[in-house]
């Protein structure tokens, strides 16, 4: 039995199992009800559900319309969760009682030597003769003391001038710290306040949380909440990430897709996906078609226009394709077959003049030759690099072989490929293995490695990020979070 506002309640117990097991004992019941559950988050729903039942019941013996129930989970550990009518739950945790502190012995109340004992034993002994001669005594002269009513020494004596002396820097240090210096006062802000950490959203915590108990998140929860804060962000100026592999096929496109969207649906619009490819890339393929077909030579044709100080963001649906769902807008290569058109440097920096004036990230695709001068002139406008790869073991390798390239270039070449973000995305669903091992040795010459897992969302038609497993969704937000950390 419990108190709640001076009230005794009723109390029940329940013991839920890492198994899943229930058992309930109703207040006052000796045998337990058992319930069998699929996992311990079933049965925290189960034993909300089976206690707000009986408490519904008018036949019901909880004598009341609130009950109080004892619970030992594997998780959350011991509490007492209270449950009303109305569905509603409360929890508190049950504290550790507290160890009793040791007794002070009362000094006086120590006992005493039993020399001492018996020397005090000898004095009450004493004939009373011998005191009164020690009575009649003259008594010695005794030392001055400060209390002694004869004037002090005319000057003092070193040890109390000492003595003097700390007791007023004392006395000085104490007015110091209790009245602060102007500059420490305008130092001082009252708008400082603690973190507050919000109760868990997702998972079994999740759904406790919803049921009106507060439970802190999980280090999953906690994670991920890191992770979305830092792709949140909005940097002063515009960033660009080039997306770098010098293999075909190592999935370059699809992480500039991922990327991209993972930057634009947590932090809002302004992100460019652009299709750097010397001729014809695979960008528009893989991402929905605005309603035109205009691509990056048409932005080139029109470019004093769109750098003019009359024009407007509007303008860019005339060469952009908004991904509807996914909030970014990709700028397609030319795709024609008829077209021989081959990107050049000149034009690489062209197009970077009028992508910065209008997003604020521009996530670039390239193509397979390193030495390329669209290539080489979009590493020069680069931020944060990319290196993409899957668990083939040539486009390992060649990923590998970029950076290497990279790091020899020139200073600024070498430290993209020092602080080089790499995303492994499995080629097969049995390649986890293979990839955390291509994992490891990437993070040995790169400042992060990311795994994504295999995914067919992924590997063909066009890619939208509802339509990933929950598990690729949270690699890509991982893998966008460490390229934010880099910028």
């Amino acid at each position: 039995m419990t108190s709640n506002g001076g009230k005794t309640m009723a109390q029940a117990r329940a013991v839920i199992s890492s198994e899943g097991e229930l058992k309930y004992w109703k207040p006052g019941g000796t045998r337990p009800e058992k319930i069998q559950t699929k996992d311990p988050q079933e049965a925290r729903v189960r034993l909300v559900q089976h206690v707000t039942e009986a408490l519904n019941d008018p036949f019901n013996d909880h004598h009341g319309p609130t009950l109080n129930v004892k619970v030992d989970d594997p998780e959350t550990g011991i509490g007492v969760l209270t449950v009303t009518a109305d569905g509603s739950v409360t929890r508190q945790e049950l504290e550790e009682p507290e160890a009793p502190e040791a007794e002070h012995e009362d000094p006086e109340a120590v006992e005493q030597p039993v020399s001492e004992r018996q020397g005090d034993e000898v004095e009450k002994d004493k004939p009373e003769a011998q005191e009164e001669e020690a009575t009649e005594a003259e008594p010695e002269p005794q030392p001055e003391t400060r209390r002694s009513k004869k004037p002090a020494a005319a000057a003092p004596q070193p040890k109390e001038e000492a003595a003097e002396v700390e007791e007023a820097e004392e006395v000085a240090a104490a007015e110091e710290e209790e009245f602060p210096s102007r500059k420490a006062l305008r130092e001082t802000s009252f708008l400082t306040a603690p973190k507050v950490i919000q109760p868990a959203t997702i998972g079994w915590r999740g759904i406790l949380t919803k049921l009106g108990i507060s439970i802190k998140p999980s280090d999953y929860e906690l994670a991920m909440r890191d992770d979305i804060h830092a792709v949140s962000q909005h940097w002063p100026g515009p960033r660009t990430i080039a997306v770098v592999n010098r293999k075909g096929g190592a999935n370059k496109t699809p992480t500039v897709c991922g990327l991209s969207a993972v930057f634009a649906r947590y932090g809002g619009g302004g992100v460019l996906a652009w299709d750097n490819n010397e001729s014809q890339g695979t960008l528009g393929w893989r991402t929905e078609q605005g309603p035109h077909d205009a691509s990056v030579l048409d932005l080139l044709r029109d470019k004093e226009e769109l750098l003019s100080p009359g024009a407007h963001n509007a303008l860019l649906a005339h060469y952009v394709h908004h991904q509807t769902e996914d909030k970014y807008d990709v700028l397609r290569s030319d795709e024609r077959e008829e077209g021989d058109h081959e990107i050049q440097a000149h034009e690489v920096d062209s197009t970077y003049e009028v992508a910065a004036k209008y997003y604020r990230m521009i996530f670039m695709d390239s193509g397979n030759t390193t030495r390329a001068a669209n290539w080489r002139a979009a590493i020069e406008h680069t931020d944060q690099l990319v290196v993409a790869t899957t668990t083939v073991e040539d486009r390992a390798e060649a990923a590998k072989n970029t950076l290497v390239t990279l790091s020899k270039r020139d200073a600024h070449s070498a430290k993209l490929a020092a602080n080089a973000v790499v995303i492994i995305s499995q080629e097969k669903q049995d390649d986890g293995r293979a990839a955390q091992e291509y994992a490891e040795k990437f993070r040995q010459i790169a400042r992060a490695a990311v795994v994504v897992p295999y995914d067919p969302a992924m590997k063909s038609g066009q890619i939208r990020y509802s339509a990933l497993k929950p598990a690729t969704q949270r690699a890509w937000l991982a893998a966008a979070a460490a390229v934010a950390r880099g910028l």
